[in-house]
């Protein structure tokens, strides 16, 4: 089913949205929320809890055009935070070995000071982004992004894992350079 109707079937609180937006990305959502946790239960459950937060925020917010997108974040967000609370529990998750790749990329919350200065940030990374070719635009962002492995990478790719390890390596280094071009400190 199109997005549009789907959402429109949000904005009337009909209950066969949430169905429905199961049905046609469940599957993309849980891969998001696995990479974060490392649980296919933990994943399942944070898929639920992004249907139901989409259907608390669907109205006022209108996603028509990007609906996966929409989704996608309130899921990443979800699963992120109980990665948090099990790594506060456990002192162990798998998205602390992709932060400390990043930290030595990106300024940390403390650096950005105020909501134009995080505004100008996400926009910079967005521009970085764009200039990227789109191999390694879409290998950043399915690292960074979607959680995945170097080995998962490598498989949609057609590459070895050590390839994607490498190229990751080295692209790691280039949003540090773009940003401090821009002006930002890292």
């Amino acid at each position: 089913m199109d997005d549009g109707k789907i959402v429109d079937l949000f904005l009337q609180r009909d209950e066969t949205a949430i169905s429905l937006a199961q049905d046609k990305y469940g599957a993309k959502l849980k891969r998001i929320a696995f990479g974060a946790l490392g649980d296919e239960g933990f994943a399942e459950e944070c898929v639920n809890d992004a249907l139901l937060a989409a259907w608390n925020r669907i109205p006022p917010n209108r996603p028509y055009d990007y609906l996966f997108a929409y989704l996608g974040r309130i899921t990443r967000c979800i699963a992120i935070n109980r990665a948090e609370k099990e790594r506060a529990a456990k002192r162990s998750a798998p998205q602390t070995e992709l932060t400390r790749e990043l930290e030595e990329c990106l300024p940390s919350s403390a650096d950005v000071q105020n909501e134009v200065e995080s505004r100008a940030l996400g926009n910079a990374l967005n521009a970085f982004l764009e200039g990227l070719p789109e191999e390694k635009r879409n290998v950043f962002i399915r690292r960074y992004w979607f959680f995945d492995s170097a080995e998962r990478i490598g498989e949609l790719t057609g590459r070895s894992a050590g390839a994607v390890k490498m190229q990751l390596s080295r692209l790691r280094g280039e949003p540090k350079k773009y940003l401090e071009k821009e002006g930002f400190e890292v």
